[in-house]
């Protein structure tokens, strides 16, 4: 663990607390992004902020329309597919190699998480159900040990979380699906296959979920 005097640089902490900003729905799809708006939302300076800008625009979490106008993207049909067929082959992966290293401290927090999840459920909390449900996968993906997959499952998450907030207003917290009872079952009895069936079901649900409420419905990409 990092030592008590260590802190985040400035430029660091001002990139997670604006994709933080994307991943769970604050910033809707179409928005505007500007260094000033972004400076008064986050008390940063303006270097700082042109660069998180910069770093997010290069991840596709935001996209540059000219003029030097950013906004967040919306997502069309071919880019909901893709993020789902890279989601199906990532996200099981993940579950699949951190299952056997997960320890009974790993799997409650986890479950801590879905306990999280199920109480935004029933509040109607759509922020707080995204950024629960982001704990419960991320916090099983950290133990797989597969930073490239990690990182990469980190930018699609980012890419759907405006749509995901859409999708949260428009149907309610109480129509999102899940699999994470199956999940954590899994990884109770340390069964990676299991665990990464459950997963790819979870992610398989989302999908058809988000694809019909957004009026994009059409067939995974196989």
């Amino acid at each position: 663990m990092p030592s008590p005097e260590m802190k985040t640089p400035e430029h660091e902490a001002i990139y997670r607390k604006v994709r933080g900003m994307i991943l769970f729905g604050a910033l809707p799809p179409g928005q505007a992004v500007t260094i000033q708006g972004l400076c008064a939302v986050t008390g940063a300076g303006a270097t700082p902020v042109r660069e998180t800008i910069r770093r997010l625009t290069a991840e596709g979490a935001l996209e540059a329309l000219g003029n030097r106008r950013v906004c967040v993207p919306r997502t069309t049909s071919e880019k909901l597919a893709q993020i789902h067929f890279l989601r199906r082959h990532l996200e099981p992966e993940l579950a699949r190699l951190a299952t056997p290293h997960m320890t009974d401290k790993e799997i409650h927090f986890i479950e801590e998480k879905d306990n999280e999840v199920n109480i935004a459920i029933a509040a109607g909390d759509a922020g707080g159900y995204l950024e629960a449900n982001y704990r419960f996968h991320f916090g099983l993906y950290a133990v797989a040990g597969a930073d490239v997959l990690h990182h990469t499952a980190l930018s699609l998450w980012v890419r759907m979380g405006p749509s995901l907030r859409v999708v949260c207003g428009q149907v309610g917290t109480a129509s999102l699906p899940d699999q994470h009872r199956a999940v954590l079952a899994a990884l109770r009895r340390r069964d990676p296959a299991a665990a990464a069936r459950a997963l790819l079901d979870d992610i398989d649900q989302g999908y058809t979920l988000v694809a019909r409420t957004l009026g994009e419905t059409q067939e995974p990409l196989s």
